[in-house]
């Protein structure tokens, strides 16, 4: 693993990804229309840790960042989510963005974030800085055909 600032790891290939066994992961997303790129991105964040929970955005957070509701309820997400078997756990994100309340209450070693969670990326290493969410390594997961696969693409 490459490490490009203080507390961010850019990941290598999957193929060579250790495992860190008891650990818990976290992963956040809209996973709205689960498609291939959403799997690829689970299955990577997978090899991180033991355990993988997955954190779907509410419909207000989504409607907030891309002035646009998703095309599935965060219900029917959130379900599809749980049919699979590579979350341990799929829950609902805070009511109110960028609390993290949900990082307080799961307590994950490391949080994995997709290619295009930039945003989310800066606003969790600025919590980290500021002492309003426990240091926790970032780890920046892989593209999978993101000109291909992206949500808004579909």
């Amino acid at each position: 693993m490459r490490r490009i600032s203080q507390r961010l790891f850019i990941a290598k290939p999957v193929t060579k990804v250790k495992y860190y066994k008891n650990k818990i992961v976290m992963v956040f997303g809209v996973f709205d229309r689960l498609h291939p790129g959403h799997l690829s991105f689970l299955k990577q964040a997978k090899k991180y840790g033991e355990k993988l929970i997955v954190v779907v955005a509410r419909d207000s957070a989504v409607f907030k960042l891309k002035k646009r509701r998703p095309a599935q309820s965060e219900k029917k997400r959130l379900q599809n989510l749980r049919k699979i078997s590579l979350a341990t756990k799929a829950v609902f994100g805070d009511q109110r963005q960028g609390s993290y309340g949900i990082i307080k209450k799961y307590k994950p070693e490391i949080i994995c974030l997709g290619y295009d969670q930039e945003r989310l990326l800066r606003d969790m290493r600025d919590k980290i800085k500021l002492g309003k969410i426990p240091p926790i390594k970032l780890i920046k997961l892989k593209s999978y055909h993101p000109y291909k696969f992206h949500s808004s693409l579909l």
